[in-house]
């Protein structure tokens, strides 16, 4: 009896999520991954398998990928101490040679894998193919440093068109050909506008915009841009927040439907999100309100 029970809630679920299968059925959806999402191998399946369902059911899926705890790890294995100015990576040449080679080869590589393993169809590129991310220095203090310029994103719009999962590392490169290390939320909310995506979805290690940063239940489920900037005059939006904040409005400003800030520890947040009722973490969007349902 059990089983036949389990199987009737089983195709409950398949059946209260049709309207968002529906709903997302051939859009564009922008997926930034990183942080302890990547660290945790059981996680990281999860997501992997999350993206792959997302893809089976037509959604198109652009995974938008950073790598900081691997980045860490084999600066530390070459004997090479992480500095930080402003929360951003001091980078010299050395050192953006071990970004361009962790990024963009072990880690996006061995997402491409996981993808194709779960069943998925997938495609890595760098910010430096195709000039997807054209980057200029943006601090001599920070040396190898990047900030966009301009997003050539013909090389995504072709890999969604054969069918792929593209898997982008966020390495810039600029006319000279120098390479540079771009912040992955910044280089996904540019993407993200450059597609005109319906979503972006940026995992984190918090559960959104917290009314008290000490209180996990006083998430903001939803807010508009204009709200937004009222929770920065009241320090509600404070930190390490800021930033992520401005790339979601600058995503909404460049044409992307919402952005949700989300913690990618919760297994599966991002089908909680897209196919269900409640959704997850912190939704932002224009000003003409939400639109999660």
């Amino acid at each position: 009896m059990s089983s036949l029970i389990s199987n009737f809630e089983r195709a409950e679920v398949l059946t209260e999520a049709l309207p968002y299968i529906r709903r997302y059925n051939g859009k564009i959806v922008v997926i930034k991954y990183g942080g302890s999402a990547m660290t945790s191998e059981s996680l990281k399946m999860q997501v992997m398998e999350d993206i792959v369902l997302l893809w089976l059911i037509g959604v198109k899926v652009v995974l938008v990928h950073g790598g900081g705890p691997e980045i860490n790890d084999m600066m530390d294995r070459l004997g090479k101490k992480a500095v930080f100015v402003d929360g951003l990576r001091v980078t010299d040449k050395e050192t953006v040679d071990i970004v361009q080679m962790v990024l963009a080869g072990k880690v996006n590589k061995s997402l491409v894998n996981l993808l194709e393993t779960k069943g998925g169809r997938a495609m890595g590129i760098s910010g430096m193919d195709g000039r997807l991310i054209e980057a200029r220095q943006k601090d001599e203090r920070l040396g190898y440093v990047g900030e966009i310029v301009n997003i050539n994103i013909d090389p995504v719009m072709d890999l969604l068109e054969k069918g792929y999962i593209p898997v982008i590392s966020t390495i810039g490169s600029d006319a000279e050909g120098n390479a540079y290390n771009v912040n992955g939320d910044t280089a996904a909310a540019n993407i993200a506008g450059a597609l005109g995506a319906e979503r972006l979805i940026m995992m984190t290690d918090i559960a959104g915009i917290l009314r008290n940063r000490e209180d996990p239940s006083s998430l903001i489920s939803e807010i508009n841009i204009s709200e937004a900037a009222g929770l920065y005059e009241n320090g509600v939006i404070s930190g390490g927040m800021i930033p992520k904040v401005e790339c979601c409005i600058e995503a909404i400003h460049d044409g992307v439907k919402n952005v949700i800030i989300m913690d990618g520890r919760v297994p599966h947040s991002i089908l909680m999100e897209l196919l269900t009722d409640e959704g997850a973490g912190t939704m932002v969007s224009g000003e003409n309100g939400y639109q999660r349902t």
